[in-house]
């Protein structure tokens, strides 16, 4: 049963893989993309919940904070695929992919314990290797930025989603924090006058965002939130870091030599992965 949810797991990490792809493939700006994911994919999951008449009632002071967090969601989603639209794929997924080792040392802020060293000196091999992506892919420079602001989001929406985790139903979480998402995309328009309402997608833009709400984050939510139930965290946040490598081997497929980096990426890579997976090594050990 458990090499079954291995498996399982693996493919619903291969499927985030493509979300970066179809970023880069849907022609919108960033914050009409991410505004139409996030519409298109709350409206599949109150369907879905309605179907298996699953109640979304909570308290509305919970309802209020979880909204709160689906903001940062809402900004993390908004850098991530800024990101991409003034860089490309790699370079994004790769800058995503501190997130970790951004999380270690949010932690022990919000959960008031102390900092591992180790986790300061791993900390440090990642600046490290972005400096050298950022040496050698110079041109991308605003992609890796926003990149590492999406991590950084990414990381505190992690902290703050793991002191209400087991609180709350994991489905109404995800409902209503993606509903704080879209009142902060929906707001961020409103307020830039030269956005205003969202741009008519095209008829390709219109099924790839279908594709990406639905087929990319709506049902491998609901397969992952069941899966993680046979899985242990260790198990989970080790396969998960696979979906920068899996991102960048797909995107070289699709766009070739559009995402074939300077050797200094593939070293800086090379040094954020492997602190990366050094700490969650450590973590299983309890060394940190």
């Amino acid at each position: 049963m458990k090499a079954t949810a291995l498996a399982r797991f693996h493919v619903i990490v291969f499927i985030w893989g493509f979300t970066a792809i179809l970023g880069k493939l849907i022609s919108l700006q960033a914050i009409d993309l991410v505004w139409y994911r996030v519409l298109f994919t709350i409206i599949s999951l109150w369907v879905y919940f309605r179907f298996i008449r699953f109640k979304l009632q909570l308290p509305p002071k919970a309802i209020i904070w979880i909204l709160f967090i689906g903001l940062i969601v809402g900004f993390h989603w908004y850098c991530f695929y800024h990101s991409i639209k003034v860089s490309n794929v790699s370079i994004t997924l790769i800058s995503l992919s501190t997130i970790t080792l951004f999380t270690s040392l949010l932690e022990p802020l919000f959960f008031k314990r102390a900092i591992s060293l180790k986790e300061v000196f791993l900390a440090l091999v990642v600046i490290i290797g972005i400096s050298l992506i950022f040496r050698f892919e110079s041109g991308y420079s605003e992609g890796i930025f926003y990149g590492i602001l999406a991590a950084l989001a990414g990381s505190l929406f992690v902290v703050l989603n793991g002191k209400i985790a087991n609180r709350f139903p994991a489905y109404s979480i995800t409902f209503y924090e993606i509903g704080g998402a879209l009142i902060l995309l929906t707001c961020m328009m409103l307020i830039d006058g030269d956005i205003g309402l969202p741009s008519v997608p095209s008829a390709t833009d219109f099924w790839l965002l279908v594709i990406l709400s639905i087929v990319c984050t709506a049902i491998p939510f609901v397969v992952s939130v069941h899966l993680m139930k046979e899985l242990t965290p260790f198990t989970v946040n080790m396969i998960t870091n696979l979906e920068p490598v899996y991102g960048i081997l797909l995107s070289l497929l699709v766009f070739g030599d559009d995402e074939y980096m300077s050797p200094g990426f593939y070293a800086g890579t090379f040094l954020i992965l492997f602190a990366i997976f050094t700490y969650l090594f450590l973590k299983k050990r309890n060394k940190i």
